[in-house]
């Protein structure tokens, strides 16, 4: 993993939310750090830096340095709340990290060679993306920033499935471990309704009619 993200936390000593209301018109999230064994630790974190951090999709699917007062500790996003109509944080969840211990964590897909894909160039396929992130399992260390998936070779009506996907050493798909019929499609080509592919569809079948049509006749 490349990138690499730092945030800095205060031990959150007020609580309710008459408590949280005052942290958040001051620019501060409350949010709480749990996991690894150990109790559940409320934390004040500053609002802007979260979420100029949020604005990169790794961050959401990486390790964090911590900075609890003076005191670094691991961690993984685990849920972020959001106003409904303003586009700030209201709370955050943060999981400590366990080196030993595995993760469940979401990570993002991200599509290689969609314009070169035999089912869009040589076809006129439309593409469909079905998923965009795929939840893991893995150990801290092996917890990759995203999943590449290619597409080069997908021709018209295929799809790509989750049990098609190569994944980096050490990471299981969550979905996967709870059966073949959990394989769900991830991204496919179709004939766009109208489009190049169903218009070929449509002359071929027209062309095919004529032919029949003129055997009858003679």
């Amino acid at each position: 993993m490349s990138a690499s993200f730092e945030l800095t936390a205060e031990v959150r000593k007020d609580k309710g939310k008459g408590a949280s209301r005052r942290l958040r018109r001051s620019g501060k999230i409350p949010a709480i750090m749990y996991g690894a064994g150990e109790p559940p630790l409320p934390l004040v974190l500053d609002h802007d830096a979260v979420v100029h951090n949020l604005e990169n999709e790794a961050f959401y699917s990486h390790i964090l340095d911590i900075d609890v007062e003076g005191k670094n500790v691991q961690a993984v996003l685990k849920d972020i709340q959001r106003h409904t109509h303003k586009p700030t944080v209201l709370h955050i969840d943060l999981q400590r990290i366990d080196a030993a211990e595995k993760l469940r964590m979401h990570v993002p897909l991200h599509f290689i060679g969609e314009e070169q894909a035999v089912g869009v160039k040589k076809s006129g396929g439309v593409i469909s993306h079905l998923m965009m992130d795929v939840e893991v399992t893995c150990l801290p260390k092996d917890l990759p920033e995203y999943i590449e998936v290619d597409v080069t070779n997908l021709e018209l009506n295929e799809s790509v499935h989750l049990s098609d996907i190569q994944l980096p050493e050490g990471v299981e798909i969550v979905a996967l471990l709870h059966g073949p019929e959990h394989d769900q499609s991830v991204i496919s080509i179709h004939s766009p309704r109208g489009g190049v592919a169903s218009e070929e569809e449509e002359a071929g079948e027209s062309a095919a009619e004529g032919e029949a049509a003129e055997g009858e006749g003679s």
